[in-house]
């Protein structure tokens, strides 16, 4: 599979035809977006990705449904958000929407829910599918779509609950060009960047690569501190050399102060980021890197750190006091 990356906002012009620079005029229109697009939007899945993004959309003046299959949930996040809604029937949620968003645990999950709700779609609503799902889950669901005559956009994201409270998401969208024309505005509502990857189902095959990437640089952050620790080298000095050259990243920086901690509060958990990388080997056989990755998660899912924070591959090295 090549997958093509285009970034849909490379350069914005201003009403009198000047050039301005591409984050300029992507700023720009994501204000137009939530002050002149706002729309009715049905997001299914009220976990932690879901309800950011549900606030997020409520803030931008969207009139948001939430639906979870624990609907309790859904109402605990529609009480603390302004524009969200909790609705019980996931028919009703997506009735009448313009967008809808599913985000949920997996393909099987997005499937059953979908196969209820999808005849329920306006004419000219669009299917978000931004559950990580895998290349072959995705390719049924855009089947579902087609057979239903559903606009569908593969289109999962790299970024959790803060970047999706922010609005700063980053969009792994699969398509056909109109479809995700129809969707950018509330997209960008929810993302600083959506990069068009493919026309088919190239977002879930990227979110796959993402992901096994986010693991294994994780899980070599807390090798990599194992070893300062036999070598006396301090943490912070450690982060320091890295801060001043092009070795820094600044997801796995922030890990080494959580994992010093030993505080594991959930952004992306351990159970999620072990169902990705199955995912990954499903697809393709592991390397063994990323064999040594897989075991490293299942033995700190089989540890009791299933819900924690990724950090938590760390926890041999810095239990808990």
């Amino acid at each position: 599979m090549c997958v093509r990356v285009e970034d849909a906002g490379a350069r914005d012009l201003d009403a009198r035809g000047r050039g301005l620079p591409a984050e300029h005029g992507q700023e720009e229109q994501r204000k137009e977006s939530s002050m002149s697009h706002a729309s009715t939007v049905a997001i299914l899945g009220a976990g932690a990705l879901g309800a950011a993004m549900a606030m997020r959309l409520g803030d931008t003046g969207h009139e948001v449904r939430l639906w979870n299959r624990t609907e309790e949930r859904a109402r605990t996040v529609a009480e603390h958000a302004a524009g969200v809604t909790a609705v019980r029937a996931v028919g009703d949620a997506v009735s009448g929407a313009s967008v809808v968003i599913t985000v949920l645990r997996d393909g099987d999950a997005v499937a059953e829910v979908m196969s209820d709700a999808i005849g329920r779609l306006d004419n000219d609503a669009v299917w978000v599918q931004a559950s990580t799902v895998g290349p072959r889950h995705a390719d049924a669901l855009a089947g579902l779509a087609r057979d239903h005559g559903v606009a569908y956009l593969d289109a999962p994201v790299s970024g959790s609950t803060a970047p999706a409270r922010q609005g700063k998401l980053v969009w792994l969208a699969a398509g056909p060009e109109n479809v995700l024309t129809r969707a950018r505005p509330l997209l960008d509502d929810l993302g600083s960047s959506v990069l068009h990857v493919g026309s088919g189902v190239e977002g879930s095959a990227v979110k796959l690569v993402v992901n096994a990437w986010m693991a294994a640089s994780t899980v070599a952050m807390s090798d990599v501190l194992a070893l300062c620790d036999a070598l006396g080298v301090d943490h912070a000095t450690f982060v320091r050399v890295l801060e001043a050259g092009p070795l820094a990243m600044p997801y796995e920086l922030q890990k080494v102060g959580v994992m010093d901690d030993a505080s594991y509060a959930p952004g992306f958990a351990v159970q999620l980021a072990l169902k990705d990388v199955e995912l990954a080997a499903a697809a393709a056989t592991p390397t063994p890197l990323l064999q040594a990755v897989r075991d490293r998660l299942e033995a700190t899912v089989a540890a009791g750190h299933d819900n924690d924070d990724l950090a938590a591959v760390d926890y041999l090295r810095n239990p808990p006091s």
